[in-house]
């Protein structure tokens, strides 16, 4: 068979494995030449359908590129590994995919599970003599994939993201909804109630926060550790437990380990206390971090790219809050301009740095700093982690 890996990438290098004789065709590639493994990797021009019996694709690469639109046979990663044994759990949704699929591992590993997926672990490296995969899943995989079927689906709240991507918020969300008009009796999805019309064979479960999900689940929340936006993700890993071994083990969840970067709290040599929120790329993720800290004044840096995304939704919610705004990055400007619109406190400030210094002269005791941007770093960082450290290490030193 004549296989064609679309993008040199780590999904493609793992399933190069599959295919010994595989042809990766990629952007960056200006000049075809053979790599250690002894692949061949051509530039994306020199595809040609003719040539190719099957093309998978790197999850990232939009449905109008050229390869897309020249390919015939196009089949998803998830698709060529849709009939190995595991049991298939998929995580998705807008925030919160990477930390449920974390805990759901953590939850599930004694039994025999494997987590991957977008968390970074492409499918070709699971096991397949594994019990189960827990498989974060983006929009992206979803919309390629056509075969392959959750047993279990686990839908977190879908909110404007990859719109570019998409071309519309009804594209995006469509491709979220997919796999549940996919699924057939016996396999369950656990979804947000805005979605409990939709047209499927699996059994629905729907919620519309964290007391619907503990009290269908019968678990009490008084004995989890976390807390906002992270309760939420803790209760929907407990359930997938709960559906397939009926079992609620406190204990185990509370010993979970947050990541870096999502509301990670430290404190100044004052005592004052501040939030690196900094994986908080859209708006959904900012307001959670917003809900978490509602009782105390919160002064907010926030901005970035933000792709584009109307940002009205975000402000309708700072209104009500106690909060000065800190703005920064390449949509400050729009940032300033909606803060006047609906009357929200801002400081237009230069970039992170300065923005630490305004709060920094006005942050009082009892009174809670946030970097939660609501928009990606890359306009002026390499990636959300370094505008984190860089906050980290602003604080350090004040």
């Amino acid at each position: 068979m004549r296989v064609s890996l679309f993008g040199y990438g780590g999904t493609t290098k793992a399933l190069a494995k599959k295919f010994p004789n595989a042809i990766f065709y990629d952007d960056k590639c200006t000049k075809p030449f053979t790599d250690e493994n002894g692949f061949k990797v051509k530039p994306s021009s020199e595809f040609n359908a003719k040539y190719s019996d099957l093309e998978i694709p790197s999850p990232g690469i939009p449905p109008y590129h050229s390869l897309i639109k020249q390919a015939t046979n196009l089949q998803s990663e998830y698709d060529i590994f849709a009939d190995t044994t595991p049991l298939k759990i998929w995580i998705s949704g807008t925030n919160g995919k990477t930390t449920t699929t974390q805990m759901m591992q953590h939850l599930l590993r004694n039994y025999g599970s494997e987590a991957g997926g977008n968390i970074g672990t492409p499918l070709a490296d699971l096991k397949d003599e594994a019990t189960m995969w827990i498989l974060e899943t983006s929009s992206f995989t979803t919309h390629y994939t056509n075969i392959m079927v959750p047993n279990i689906y686990v839908l977190l709240p879908i909110n404007p993201d990859h719109l570019s991507w998409h071309g519309s918020m009804e594209e995006y969300e469509e491709a979220k909804l997919k796999p549940i008009r996919m699924m057939q009796e016996g396999e369950v999805a656990i979804i947000p109630a805005k979605y409990k019309d939709i047209d499927t064979n699996a059994h629905l479960i729907t919620y519309e926060g964290e007391s619907s999900l503990a009290s269908h689940f019968g678990i009490d929340t008084k004995r989890v550790k976390f807390q906002g936006a992270f309760l939420a993700d803790a209760l929907l890993a407990m359930a997938v437990e709960i559906i397939l071994y009926d079992k609620i083990d406190y204990d185990k969840i509370n010993t979970f380990e947050l990541d870096p970067h999502r509301q990670e709290e430290l404190h100044d040599a004052k005592g004052r206390l501040w939030v690196n929120d900094t994986k908080a790329t859209n708006i959904d993720a900012s307001i959670a971090a917003l809900k978490r800290y509602k009782d105390s004044k919160i002064h907010l840096i926030l901005g970035g790219d933000d792709k584009g995304v109307a940002l009205d939704e975000l402000f309708k919610f700072l209104k009500d809050c106690r909060v000065h705004i800190y703005n920064i990055g390449s949509n400050k400007e729009k940032l300033s301009s909606l803060a006047s619109s609906y009357s929200v406190e801002f400081t237009k400030c230069k970039n992170l740095s300065d923005s630490i210094t305004h709060i920094d002269k006005n942050l009082k005791e009892n009174e809670v700093a946030l970097l939660s941007p609501a928009a990606s770093s890359l306009d002026e960082f390499s990636s959300y982690a370094q505008r984190g450290d860089e906050f980290k290490d602003a604080i350090k030193k004040l």
